[in-house]
């Protein structure tokens, strides 16, 4: 890997994959925009770290028989850290929780006992209960309710955040993703608890002017920190990393902004009006949209969902005007929008593989495998929809009607999941 100490890294990879002891060869890295010939030529060199032919390296690796530390199956751990600190300063204690990769660099409220007992009552389920085994990157975690109640504390929240923060870490999905390509999630919440915990749906929703909305987002960061995943060159590899990583503009759903007959996202998803349910989107970041010479709202949907890479997801985040816009344009409905935006925005298969992102799994289609093989081998002129399916196309409504703008995510909705449960 490029800049990283070549030893350092085929050892760490050893004991990531659970075989501290196995033997390894290295290729060089990244690979991407590379061509087969190119990347054959990783194939048929040398090793960067022992200077050995790869594939006499790997021939024998697979032939040999393996060692008794080879055969030794274990996954290699961080050290367990005390359930409690001793008293001590508030310095050193802030310093402790930064040395010990815990927390995102910015200060935190420390977790004491009669602060996480307090943070405990926000939920009827005990505090050893386990939430999940929660993996960030390489490495896993077990949160239990406690832990869970003691990031919130962390993070700044209140007790009555706690159900959203367990459904969060129940869902498993990591706010930190051990990608190179510095991925993040959105996370956007329905139903009724966005009105309980005075979440901001509304004019600066995804600004920093709202407790709830500032700190749910930062405790999913710090909940993939403590998993393991905020390490870089060791379990973090974005090569520039995301700052929406620190509190992943979350944001609620301004449901009493839709018309009658558009849906909150969460019913969109099977769930039922009255539940309340955080949703996660995973993508690279936000877009801005005002450049668009397309005074009709759905058309210029459409040129926004035509600067997005191929067959990934996207989310628009609608502001209310916009939303009543589309209305007066004839959209009953979200899935109406969806529709017309699948429908309409197109690629040309040669275009299609000119993207990094298709290029790279162009070969793989070529011999019928994943989910871009049915377009290997058609002809470059052919057009296809730029995005697979219409469910693809999300839409949720934020904001609080100053402007005719928008904002978009390059995004893909991942899962939603209630937080009633956790009540």
């Amino acid at each position: 890997m490029v800049g990283q100490p070549f030893q350092s890294v085929v050892e760490m990879y050893a004991k990531l994959v659970g075989f501290p002891y196995l033997p390894l060869t290295y290729t060089p890295f990244p690979i991407s925009r590379l061509t087969v010939p190119e990347c054959r030529e990783f194939i048929l060199g040398d090793d960067p770290l022992t200077g050995r032919p790869i594939l006499d390296e790997i021939i024998e690796s697979l032939t040999r028989p393996l060692t008794d530390l080879q055969r030794r199956d274990h996954i290699e751990e961080r050290p367990e850290l005390p359930r409690l600190l001793g008293p001590d300063t508030e310095d050193n204690l802030q310093r402790y929780f930064i040395e010990n990769a815990m927390t995102d660099f910015l200060p935190i409220v420390l977790p004491t006992e009669a602060r996480v007992r307090a943070m405990l009552k926000g939920t009827s389920h005990p505090a050893d209960e386990v939430v999940v085994d929660f993996r960030a990157a390489y490495e896993a975690n077990t949160f239990t309710v406690e832990k869970v109640a003691a990031i919130g504390v962390m993070a700044g929240a209140r007790p009555e955040y706690l159900p959203v923060l367990l459904a969060m870490a129940a869902s498993g999905i990591s706010g930190i993703s051990t990608s190179t390509q510095s991925f993040t999630i959105t996370m956007a919440v329905n139903g009724p608890i966005r009105n309980e915990i005075a979440m901001n749906a509304g004019i600066g929703a995804m600004s920093p002017f709202n407790q709830a909305n500032a700190v749910i987002g930062r405790a999913s960061t710090l909940l993939a920190i403590n998993a393991g995943g905020g390490r870089p060159g060791y379990t973090y590899w974005g090569s520039q990393g995301n700052t929406l990583d620190y509190n992943h503009a979350t944001f609620a759903e301004n449901e009493e902004a839709l018309p009658a007959d558009w849906q909150p996202f969460h019913v969109q998803q099977g769930f039922n009006r009255e539940d309340s349910v955080i949703s996660f989107f995973r993508g690279y970041g936000v877009w801005h949209w005002k450049n668009t010479n397309a005074f009709e709202k759905h058309k210029a949907l459409v040129q926004m969902a035509d600067w997005m890479l191929p067959s990934n997801g996207i989310t628009f985040l609608l502001d209310p005007i916009v939303i009543n816009q589309l209305v007066k344009e004839g959209y009953t409905s979200k899935e109406a929008v969806s529709g017309y935006v699948h429908e309409h925005s197109l690629v040309s298969i040669e275009e299609y593989w000119k993207y990094q992102h298709m290029d790279t799994t162009r070969h793989a289609a070529e011999q019928g495998y994943g989910p871009h093989a049915p377009f290997a081998h058609q002809p470059p002129d052919k057009i296809v929809n730029r995005y697979r399916r219409p469910e693809d196309i999300s839409i949720l409504a934020v904001g609080g009607g100053t402007n005719d703008f928008w904002q978009g995510l390059d995004a893909q909705h991942m899962g939603s999941y209630l937080i009633d449960e956790w009540r």
